[in-house]
């Protein structure tokens, strides 16, 4: 940081006259640079600095023992002053009326205002940052051995070098351990957004899209869902275009082949770097909003899985309440770099926007858990109990503890069944899978995955240009040399060119009477005969669908009462 000449020049001129006043420069008739000048001599001083020194209480000798002893004598301005209080930035006439060299309302400004320290600014990344600071020429003439050092412990900032390792536990309920099924889902979630359109509102898919594809995922949770969409994107698997989601062919191709390891660590690295998954936007009770504030999601996300590789065990099982705890002790600005607590807008379940410190459990807290218990397990990284976790061999991996695991996949064929049914377990290559899901429907989704061949689902493989003798082809080779099933031979040789006919449905309205006589007086009428259609029977008979309305006023003129309470129409 600076050294005590610029930290000076830097100051409000209006302190300048307290300065003077704690060290023993005579102010009068000096410019400003004249007696910046003198108090730099006085406070380089031996003597004075000193004298100085032993008038600040041992707190404030203690808080400036730490400054000096962390990473170059300087602390984020956020997270001094929860330690040692706000820094009123007073005018000349506030000083000379309220003194805060001499009583300042924290002991922060009591520093401040003696001289001792400054405040400043450094770029760390990308990010320009505010520090509270100790002049570099100052901390070499700073008593510092003279401190004592009773009631440090009690006031110790967060000391990046010493961070604690937590404790293990023994005694586990409830364990739900992790899978890689996120592997299975995305392929289904590819093999989906192949066949179909589905409509993307903001980071999730629309409430009709959700409904449409749950069913065939093996987790069919809809956070989870939209976490896959996230990360599918930020992988460049899935493509968001005019607000309708469609998978990147030559990119989900390559990650389809790729080993169950190596496309578990391409999700998780996705997720580790995606700026499109906004995790607080997706923590059950919390609400953030769009405007007035700015969240880097890949600098937090990558904020604390560091902080996870230095405090977990690479084996066992620990408290998730504890983990939390440490990290808001030691490194509680992991995902607000400047320590500012008061400028994000987040609200709660009652609408309560959540500022301050003192709600870093809600927001922090909160999303810690949430990286556990959500992505993080979900991409088969963590186990997970109630109130602890455990890493499995990825996720010690994912926190640079262990290598990634490269083990032998095995792959089984797709068994096909006499029945016709496709029986694709999650052993089965997940590209054959997603070749397969092009003309065959999921009737299950489970290990295994039961797909059957239909009408509906020959006549969408055609429309991709898929034609009889690929599917015979791609099913022949699961079959090594034995015959296709009869119904599937049925089948191709129906479709081998095509459909050969057409038929629609369409939905009637049917009049039916009490009485023959009473349909025939209906249909003597041309009044009433011009809203009818075909007959269907001596008592009853075709009501096109847009006519029904005026019908039943007409009848109601002939006298003809109309009991319509079976009818289902829209507005009825």
């Amino acid at each position: 940081m600076k050294n005590l000449l610029a930290t000076l020049h830097d100051c409000d001129p209006g302190m300048l006259p307290a300065l003077a006043e704690v060290w023993g420069v005579e102010s009068k008739s000096l410019s400003n640079d004249e007696l910046i000048r003198r108090l730099q001599g006085a406070m380089l001083d031996s003597e004075k600095i000193e004298a100085a020194w032993d008038k600040l209480d041992e707190p404030a000798r203690a808080a400036l023992q730490l400054l000096v002893s962390s990473a170059g004598g300087r602390m984020k301005v956020g997270q001094f002053e929860r330690f040692y209080g706000e820094i009123r930035k007073l005018g000349r006439a506030q000083i000379a009326r309220d003194k805060p060299h001499t009583k300042g309302q924290s002991l922060a400004e009591t520093l401040y205002y003696r001289g001792f320290i400054g405040e400043g600014y450094d770029k760390v990344g990308d990010n320009l940052l505010g520090f509270v600071y100790v002049p570099t020429d100052l901390i070499e003439v700073l008593p510092l051995h003279k401190t004592s050092y009773v009631n440090l412990a009690a006031s110790r900032a967060p000391d990046e070098e010493e961070l604690p390792r937590i404790g293990l536990i023994d005694d586990v309920d409830d364990i739900n351990p992790a899978d890689t099924s996120v592997v299975d889902d995305m392929t289904t979630l590819l093999a989906w957004l192949q066949m179909n359109e589905a409509d993307v509102e903001g980071e999730q898919f629309a409430k009709t899209a959700v409904g449409l594809i749950k069913p065939y995922l093996l987790r069919p949770a809809e956070r989870r869902l939209t976490f896959m969409l996230g990360i599918g994107i930020s992988a460049n698997l899935v493509d968001v275009q005019d607000g309708k989601a469609l998978p990147r062919r030559n990119e989900a191709r390559k990650w389809l082949k790729a080993t169950r390891a190596e496309q578990i660590h391409s999700l998780a690295t996705a997720w580790r770097e995606s700026q499109h998954y906004r995790d607080m936007w997706h923590i059950p009770g919390l609400y953030p909003e769009d405007s007035g504030w700015t969240y880097d999601a890949a600098a937090a996300r990558k904020a604390a899985v560091e902080l996870f590789g230095d405090l977990l065990p690479e084996q066992g099982w620990v408290s998730i309440n504890d983990l939390i705890e440490i990290i808001k002790e030691f490194e509680p600005d992991f995902q607000r770099l400047d320590g500012d607590y008061d400028r994000w807008y987040i609200r709660n379940d009652a609408g309560e926007y959540l500022s301050g410190f003192e709600s870093w459990d809600a927001v922090e807290g909160s999303l810690i858990e949430f990286y556990i218990a959500g992505p993080m397990h979900w991409l088969g990284l963590v186990d997970v109990g109630e109130d602890v976790l455990r890493l499995t061999a990825y996720g010690r991996a994912f926190l640079q503890l262990g290598e990634w695991p490269r083990q032998a996949e095995p792959h089984t064929r797709i068994d096909v069944r006499n029945d016709g049914q496709l029986l694709v377990s999650r052993r089965v290559d997940r590209f054959e899978r997603f070749q397969l899901a092009r003309f065959a429907h999921c009737k299950v989704a489970g290990d295994p995955f039961v797909y059957a061949i239909d009408a509906a689902s020959m006549q969408r493989a055609a429309t991709q240009g898929i034609t009889t003798q690929h599917i015979q082809g791609f099913i022949s080779r699961q079959l090594d040399g034995k015959p296709l099933p009869l119904p599937i031979v049925k089948l191709l040789r129906n479709w081998q060119d095509g459909a050969k006919t057409s038929v629609t449905f369409e939905s009637l309205i049917v009049l039916r009477s009490t009485s023959e006589e009473t349909l025939e007086k209906i249909f003597a009428i041309p009044a009433l005969r011009r809203y009818l259609g075909a007959r269907l029977g001596p008592m009853a008979c075709v009501v096109r669908e847009d006519q029904w309305q005026a019908l039943r006023a007409k009848l109601g003129e002939q006298a003809i009462e109309v009991d319509v309470s079976r009818l289902q129409v829209d507005g009825e």
